[in-house]
Parts: structure tokens; C-alpha cells; sequence
């Protein structure tokens, strides 16, 4: 190389051989999984040496440090929190000694949310960023590099904050879950010419991909004018062989791969998962002599040059309860699906609640982790029999995020688009103790997964034909000891894309009060939660058994005094009613849960609301005309 260039002075005119894979390798050389790997450049720096001295030896000449997930957020998994300067400038040395003088040696950034979904605004990661970055930048790199980013978001908001700290030059790299687009739904020619504008120097993609579909990647990219490309492809897929988990793809074809990336006018190729110092030496041996070739854009056509693809929405063909109850006051009433096969029953209910003027009829998924009928297809009979709107519950117990959005596209072909996600009472406390609970996500997560296919996206963010149309709900539990925690989690359901909100059921007005104050700011209807109680004994298990129910005092003692049967339960209409002239006077939103599938109750109740709010609506209107 003789006297070495700035390395994007090098790129210019130049190939450049990168690494391969260093935890590939140091799981080789007997580092166990499940440790920090970057935290071995303390306490045994000799080993990462070694990998980064066998890929120099192979041809590589450039070296990335051992600081992928040198972050405060992933070194706290193993409580190394504090450690995050410390491991980041000890990685440059081990680095800058194994390379020789025609080496470049790049700092490694990962993405913080690669593989997770976000819990967090994407700012709140700014600092880490800029911790990590600048840690490598004063123990003297050539360069960062930016790598394994699976949403184009969080990489522009890393280039903005790595691009304040220094003028080296930036390498942005991808990890694509398919051919030709990010995660959050971008295709690579918006995502690339996004990344060139943020200020980086060199663009392309690593992880995830194997050769063939990297090179398909560049084939169908529109790249801007003067962008320098990457790629770093894994060694294929992952796969069984032999019993053991291994990458199949060959050094040979990884040196035959390289040759077509530089057709693509790539000039930094390396390699990423699976891949080890024969990949890396393939790849140089390929490439040796040769100089770089000129990109040249493939000719796409009008469709094609469209950034974001265009889907169909379905229509929906009456007002949905979020359209309603900016009108008038709406109810929901809550009947739970039956525990057997025996449908007959609810279905009469079902046609009670719609007589009594029932805006929409909510089914729980599972509630209380007891198994019951499908509330998806208990729903598909009432919309397709009676007309009725469903609105079914989603908890995160049940399915895994395979299934869930299997579940959630039944739902759309089904035409039913209103949901609750809720978490979800943990298997144990049902009826089938041993079953497990799977929450791969929490609610808040899968709101969020819920609005991605409401933009045309699945939840690994592969385009999908056509966009749903969710109208999604969120649970907010008022019984609490500080209702100020309880609003900052509803707030953060807001956020995450929530439509609406259905409250636990409150048992007296001051509590209804108390959640007007502490949540008037918040911007979408609120559905305050009525349950009229059917007995004394009914009273006493729902306030101190069920997590998320709290009787008043007053409560439970008129219901002690009339104990059970239809006193008891005339009780609890009459204790109901005048909940609900409280609550119609702060909320427009009324959800009315039925007991014990007691329909008559709450077919009554909504008798209640309506008639009392056309009442209102009357009298205001005299009032206006007189």
C-alpha cells in the first residue's frame, strides 16, 4: 500500500479487504456464549489480538474493533455499565497493535436496537451514541463504522450524532431482513440517498444476508452520485449440518462473491457472521490486483422508482367507536366467550346487547388465563350473522409473534379491525397452570407491531399487499397506590400508536373524578369501565382477589345488605346507574362489563346510557333554540 492515504482517499481509487466475523472466532477459540465479548479486551486481550492478527495474516487491511456492543444499554446486561470508555479505547489498542502500517483500523458502533423493538423514543439513545463514539474517536481511529442497523431511523439518528464529533469518514451499514428493504420500511434507493445526506462517506450492508442476496440488493438499488460502497455479507444462512448449527457458505464461493460485488462498484468487502480468516483470505485472493469498477444503477421502472409502495386500504362501512365517540356518548359492553362449544346462549346475548343499542360488543382473550372459545371466531359470527361489531381483545400471553400476526391477519381478512392489546394474566393463575406463557412482547411492543401492518409492513417489516386498518385499544388500571405511574404507562401506550383506552372497572365517583384530572391531557377517548355486581360474595372476590379491581367501602356494604339473588343484582343496576351519571358528565366513552354473562344487566345499562344522553341532547337543544 506504501505510505497509507486517508482511507477515504484510498476508497476512492482503491479495493479494500475488511475482517470477518470476531465473535465467530472467539466462540472458535472456546469463549463461551453468553458473555461479553467486547469486555474480553480487559480481561483477556491476548484473544482478541489473535483474531484480529489472523484476519491482518489473511489479507485483511482493515480491521474493525471489538466494540459492536461497547454500549452503556449492552454492556448493563452484564453490569460492565461503567466500563464503556475503558473497554472502547482498550479495543483500539488491540487493534492498532495487530495491524501493521498499511492497515486501517475502523471503530465499531452496533445498533442498540437491532433484533429488539424499540421501548423507548429513538432520542433517548443519543447519548450512548455519542459516549461510544467519542471514546473511539479519542483513542485515535481511522474511522467508524456503523453496522448491523435494521432500521434506517436509528442509523440516521447515529450518523447525526458520530457526524457532530468528527470529520473521519463514516461507513453506514444495513442489515436488511429481506432483499432491498429496511425493517421500518424503507427501500434501500431512499434508504441510501437518506444515509449520503446524513453525511456518510461510505453506504452499504452487513449481517443477516448471505452473498447472493447482498448482491441482489445492490442489483436493484438506485445508489446517488459519489457513494463509496460495502458489503459485508454473512456466511449464508444458518442451518443445521450434522447436527450443529453452522453458516454454509464456502471461502471459495466467498472469494467467487466478491468478484460480483465489485461489479456492483463495491470497494469495501469483508464479511460478517460465520465468516473466518479463509473467507477473508478468498476474498483477497480474488481481489488481488484488481482495481475498482465503476457503479452502474440498474434501469428500474416507474413502480419500481417509487419509494414507498402505494396499498390498498379497506373502507370501513360504518363509523368505528373512535369516529363515535367524538360525536356522542358510546358504549361497549364487554360479554365474555363461553368455556364449551355450547354457542347458542351467546349468541342470544349478543342479540340483546344489539337491541339495546350497544356500539360494539368486546370479547376477552382468554381472561383471568381461562381457556374459552375463540373470540376471532365468535366475532366472525356475530359480524357476519347480526352485523354486530366485535371488538377482541389481544393478549401477549397466548402467541408468539409468529402467531400473533397470523392472528392479526385472520382478523383483517376477516374484516374485524377494532382490538384491545392487553398482557395478559400469566398462565399459572388459569385453569391449565401448566400451560406456558409466552409474552414475547409487551403490550406496549405490540401496539406498536399492530400500527406496523396498519403501514403495510409485518412485524419483521417485509411490504405487505395491502395496509390494515387497526383501530387499537389499550387497558389502563386506575387502581393503583400512585395513578401517576399508572398515566406515564398509559402515555406511553399513546405513543406507541393506541387509539383508545378501556379502563378496569371503578366502583365509585370520586375515582372516576380522580381519573378525569390525571387524564384530560390525554389526546384519545377514554372508555371508563362499568361492572355492575351481582352479589355480596361477587363483591368481596372482585375487590380482593381479581388484580386491577378495587371496591369502595359503600359498595361493598350495600351489597352486603341485600347478599344475593334478583335483590342483589337489582342492587347493582341501581349502584350502576348512578356510577354512570357520574361518568357521563367527564366521559363520553362507557364500557359496560357483563357479569357472569348476565346480559340483561348490562343490555339495561346501555338502555341507560343512551336513553339518558338523547335526554341530555334534547334539552341542550332546547336550551340553544330558546
Amino acid at each position: 500500500m506504501g505510505k497509507k492515504l486517508p482511507l477515504h482517499d484510498y476508497l476512492h481509487d482503491h479495493l479494500l479487504i475488511g475482517d470477518g466475523a470476531m465473535a465467530t472466532q472467539l466462540y472458535q477459540l472456546g469463549v463461551p456464549v453468553g458473555v461479553s465479548f467486547e469486555e474480553l479486551c480487559l480481561s483477556n486481550p491476548k484473544l482478541v489480538y489473535e483474531v484480529h492478527a489472523s484476519y491482518y495474516a489473511a489479507g485483511a487491511r482493515l480491521l474493525e474493533t471489538n466494540t459492536f456492543g461497547a454500549n452503556r444499554e449492552s454492556l448493563s446486561r452484564y453490569n460492565l455499565e461503567s466500563r464503556v470508555s475503558r473497554i472502547n479505547r482498550a479495543a483500539v489498542a488491540i487493534a492498532r497493535e495487530a495491524a501493521q502500517e498499511d492497515a486501517y483500523v475502523v471503530g465499531s458502533i452496533g445498533s442498540i436496537v437491532a433484533g429488539r423493538v424499540l421501548t423507548q423514543p429513538l432520542d433517548g439513545y443519543r447519548d450512548l451514541f455519542e459516549e461510544q463514539a467519542t471514546a473511539l474517536l479519542h483513542a485515535g481511529v481511522d474511522g467508524l463504522i456503523l453496522e448491523t442497523f435494521l432500521d434506517l431511523e436509528e442509523l440516521l439518528l447515529a450518523i447525526e450524532v458520530v457526524r457532530s464529533l468528527t470529520d473521519l469518514p463514516i461507513i453506514a451499514q444495513l442489515a436488511t431482513l429481506e432483499v432491498g428493504r429496511t425493517r421500518d420500511g424503507y427501500t434501500l434507493t431512499e434508504a441510501f440517498k437518506q444515509l449520503k445526506q446524513a453525511g456518510s462517506d461510505v453506504i452499504g450492508l452487513n449481517c443477516r444476508l448471505g452473498p447472493a442476496e447482498v448482491l441482489r440488493s445492490f442489483e436493484t438499488t438506485v445508489v446517488p452520485d459519489e457513494v463509496q460502497l460495502s458489503a459485508f455479507p454473512n456466511a449464508g444462512r444458518l442451518g443445521l449440518a450434522d447436527g450443529a448449527l453452522a453458516y454454509k457458505s464456502s471461502p471459495e464461493y466467498f472469494g467467487e462473491s466478491a468478484l460480483r460485488l465489485r461489479e456492483q462498484g463495491v470497494r469495501l468487502i469483508g464479511g460478517c457472521c460465520g465468516t473466518t480468516p479463509a473467507h477473508v483470505r478468498a476474498i483477497a485472493q480474488a481481489l488481488a490486483g484488481l482495481e475498482p469498477l465503476p457503479r452502474s444503477n440498474p434501469q428500474l421502472t416507474p413502480e419500481e422508482r417509487q419509494t414507498l409502495a402505494v396499498r390498498s386500504v379497506k373502507q370501513r362501512q360504518r363509523p368505528s367507536i373512535v369516529e363515535l365517540v367524538k360525536q356522542r356518548h358510546t358504549v361497549i359492553v364487554e360479554l365474555d366467550p363461553p368455556k364449551d362449544l355450547d354457542i347458542e346462549s351467546y349468541l342470544e346475548g349478543c342479540r340483546e346487547l344489539q337491541k339495546a343499542g350497544a356500539d360494539a360488543i368486546t370479547l376477552a382473550d382468554n381472561s383471568l388465563a381461562n381457556v374459552r372459545m375463540s373470540n376471532m371466531a365468535l366475532g366472525a359470527i356475530m359480524k357476519s350473522k347480526f352485523g354486530i361489531d366485535p371488538l377482541v381483545h389481544i393478549a401477549c400471553r397466548d402467541r408468539n409473534l409468529i402467531g400473533q400476526q397470523s392472528h392479526l391477519m385472520g382478523l383483517h381478512a376477516l374484516g374485524i379491525d377494532q382490538v384491545l392489546v392487553v398482557t395478559g394474566d400469566p398462565s399459572r393463575f388459569g385453569d391449565l397452570p401448566g400451560a406456558s406463557s409466552v409474552f414475547d412482547v409487551s403490550s406496549f411492543e405490540l401496539i406498536r407491531m399492530v400500527k406496523q401492518l396498519n403501514n403495510g409492513y409485518s412485524f419483521a417489516g417485509k411490504p405487505l399487499k395491502q395496509q390494515a386498518q387497526f383501530i387499537v385499544g389499550a387497558a389502563f388500571n386506575p387502581h393503583v397506590r400512585r395513578i401517576e405511574a399508572a398515566v406515564q404507562r398509559l402515555e406511553r401506550k399513546v405513543e406507541a400508536g393506541a387509539d383508545f383506552v378501556m379502563t378496569q372497572p371503578v366502583y365509585d365517583g370520586e375515582t372516576i373524578k380522580l381519573i378525569y384530572e390525571a387524564t384530560k391531557h390525554i389526546p384519545i377517548p377514554i372508555f371508563i369501565g362499568i361492572m355492575p355486581l351481582t352479589s355480596w360474595r361477587n363483591a368481596q372476590f372482585l375487590h380482593h382477589e381479581v388484580p386491577g379491581i378495587k371496591l369502595s367501602q359503600e359498595a361493598l356494604l350495600r351489597m352486603k345488605r341485600v347478599e344475593k339473588g334478583e335483590a342483589a343484582r337489582r342492587e347493582g343496576i341501581a349502584m350502576a346507574k348512578e356510577l354512570l351519571d357520574i361518568a357521563m358528565k367527564y366521559f363520553h366513552g362507557i364500557y359496560l362489563i357483563t357479569p357472569f354473562n348476565y346480559y340483561q344487566m348490562t343490555a339495561e345499562l346501555t338502555e341507560y346510557v343512551l336513553e339518558k344522553s338523547l335526554h341530555e341532547e334534547v334539552t341542550a337543544g332546547k336550551a340553544v333554540s330558546s
